[in-house]
């Protein structure tokens, strides 16, 4: 029997393990990245681990989540991130080079190669055939240190794209159109590997779209083949050494299959609060908007945005719109001023921002109170853009500029002949930031300013858990909720002791309080509890603030993987029916005894017995009696 793709990366970087979905796998990781926004914490937790230099091939440090610099906080960090890469032998990307996931597509990306990102939109670069898996900070420093990187094998789901795209429908359809299908919750689990004749009229950015979002199918990863679309992106981006071709066995088995014939796909769009809340643009035509925000790792590349200028060229955008342009780059947005399309965006009212994520994590740009915003990005979970009660609607650059012009949901197919837009046949050589490690690391000192706090202590496992239910929380909670993103929050990622005021701040603002004034407690969620981002401070935020277990109907993957390294023991209820008997304030004990399989819970309150469940491997329960991996990495160099 042939292998998949991913079979075919995976079976190289084996360190342990088999490759059967459902067993423990360990595998050896060939570059990494962060983000400012988790990567503070990421080399905090790197320096603790007292290693001499980075092992992985390659590793780059990008700052493009907290440019907003309305304190000393981001930029000091900023300070910290760039001599500490210098230091530990990493790249560094500053802040306005543009974002990470568009930034390492440019320069870093290897088809073949492994990428383990501190963002859960590490993905992205499965649009070049990289197996690109987003994780916990704490994981992306192991892997930095030269440990292997865990996770159960995933079922590889082969989903077939035939046919090809009719006018102004796009790869953002697509994943839409996954999304509709399979929803939130369809990929948890799974790898999503593409396939069929309808990759030939695919870019590499336009795959990268849909890998992109595969994040907001829980899916650890989505992933393209190697083909002539792959060398000419690379080509054009003068790296065209580092392709190889790269495709399945053609009798690779799958786990599933899912097919969708590309000239069937209308134009969608997902309506508030959720990536899966998908409907044809043409079932809500009319609705009147006040925003509409072009860009992110989602749709923020040079043929993203010069179609969009070309669209625009002589009009003028709806005077009650604001529209903004989030370049990728500096590569993308040198490429517009180059191209005259830079001046195109400008002359029909658009607002340029900055290469950065920004809006995406609610930093600027957040719409009226009770507005309407179109957004190209990935999310759309309520509060995300910093406005509480704003409607976001996540749709494709097309349909957002056609909307942008008439101030209303608009289908783009209204917009006449479509526009096309072709990448340069030259190679480009546009110029960005990014600075080398140093060659004399003995030399660099590493700059800290007064918001960068050492880490909390991570007490040992007790042999039972005594307190509070804190809280009761329903399906589908993000790391958003748990704790949230924006300008005020973020700048204190590297401080968690202010950072834990926040905590559950959008949903119970008394969380914090309560939980210290109680010692700590317990978190009760339902299904896919922490989905969303891969930050970790939502897991570090309820540890310092006494949290010592969560029980949940089940969780996300990276969050599941933050709980248990931070030494918070994840625990599931066996059946609904026992979600339903707890409630917010009951005093339970949970009784560990050593983390066997069954796990009793008495509940104090009620004078009931729930009996726990759990899926934790040998390697995790020694991780949670340890308090947390960085313990035991300690005690084991």
């Amino acid at each position: 029997m042939g292998e998949t793709l991913v079979e075919k990366i995976l079976a190289p970087h084996l360190v342990s393990g088999r490759l059967m979905p459902g067993e423990e796998i360990a595998i050896s990781i060939d570059q990494t990245l962060t983000q400012d926004a988790t990567g503070t914490l990421v080399y905090l937790e790197l320096e603790a681990m007292g290693i001499d230099r980075v092992a992985t091939e390659l590793s780059v440090s990008y700052v493009d989540h907290n440019t907003l610099q309305t304190g000393f906080e981001n930029a000091d960090d900023h300070l910290y991130l760039r001599t500490v890469a210098a230091r530990y032998g990493l790249y560094f990307s500053p802040a306005g080079n543009g974002i990470c996931h568009q930034v390492h597509l440019e320069r870093f990306g290897v088809p073949g190669k492994t990428l383990l990102g501190s963002d859960s939109h590490t993905p992205t670069a499965g649009g070049l055939g990289m197996l690109a898996i987003g994780a916990g900070g704490i994981d992306v420093a192991l892997a930095m240190a030269g440990r292997p990187f865990f996770l159960f094998m995933p079922e590889v789901i082969r989903i077939d794209l035939l046919g090809c795209l009719s006018p102004w429908v796009t790869a953002k359809d697509v994943i839409l159109e996954v999304l509709r299908r399979l929803s939130v919750k369809g990929g948890v689990g799974k790898i999503m590997e593409y396939g069929g004749s309808g990759l030939k009229s695919l870019s590499v950015p336009e795959r990268s779209t849909i890998a992109n979002m595969g994040a907001e199918l829980g899916a650890t990863t989505s992933i393209f083949p190697s083909d002539e679309q792959t060398r000419h992106f690379l080509r054009v981006q003068g790296r065209e050494r580092d392709w190889i071709p790269l495709q399945p066995d053609a009798d690779a088995h799958y786990s599933d299959r899912l097919s969708i014939d590309l000239t069937q796909l209308e134009p969608l769009i997902a309506l508030p609060h959720s990536p899966d809340n998908v409907r044809k643009v043409k079932e809500v035509e009319g609705v009147k908007i006040h925003q509409v925000v072009i860009g992110s790792c989602t749709n923020s590349s040079y043929q993203d945005l010069a179609k969009v200028a070309e669209v625009l060229k002589g009009k003028r955008v709806h005077p009650e719109v604001s529209l903004a342009i989030v370049p990728g780059s500096r590569r993308v947005l040198q490429m517009l001023a180059q191209k005259g399309a830079l001046s195109q965006l400008i002359a029909s009212g658009a607002r340029i921002l900055e290469p950065a994520c920004g809006p995406c994590i609610g930093m600027g740009q957040a719409p009226p109170t009770g507005g309407v915003t179109l957004r190209t990005f990935n999310r759309n979970f309520r509060g995300r853009s910093g406005t509480p009660d704003a409607e976001i609607y996540l749709c494709s650059p097309e349909t957002a500029v056609a909307s942008a012009l008439t101030g209303e949901i608009t289908d783009p197919r209204s917009l006449g002949e479509e526009i096309k837009v072709t990448w340069p046949k030259r190679v480009w050589r546009g110029a960005d930031l990014i600075i080398p490690p140093s060659p004399h690391p003995e030399g660099v000192q590493i700059l800290r300013g007064p918001n960068i706090q050492p880490l909390p202590d991570f007490p040992k496992m007790p042999s039972k858990v005594e307190g509070e239910v804190l809280i009761k929380l329903g399906d589908d909670v993000t790391t958003d909720e748990i704790l949230p993103a924006g300008s005020k929050i973020l700048a204190l990622r590297s401080n968690i002791p202010a950072i834990a005021e926040f905590t559950f701040a959008g949903i119970d603002p008394s969380f914090s309080c309560r939980a210290k004034e109680k010692g700590g407690g317990v978190i009760v969620g339902g299904a896919n509890y922490g989905q969303g981002s891969s930050r970790e401070h939502a897991a570090l935020a309820p540890s310092y603030l006494g949290v010592k277990a969560v029980i949940a109907l089940s969780f996300a993957r990276i969050h599941l993987a933050n709980l248990i390294n931070f030494g918070v023991i994840p625990l599931l209820f066996s059946a609904k029916e026992d979600y339903e008997r707890i409630e917010e304030g009951d005093q339970v004990v949970i009784y560990l005894d050593d983390l066997r399989q069954e796990v009793v819970l008495q509940n104090k309150s009620k004078g009931e017995v729930i009996k726990l469940i759990h899926h934790l491997q040998p390697r995790e329960i020694k991780i949670l009696k340890a308090g947390g991996v960085l313990n035991l990495v300690k005690g084991d160099p």
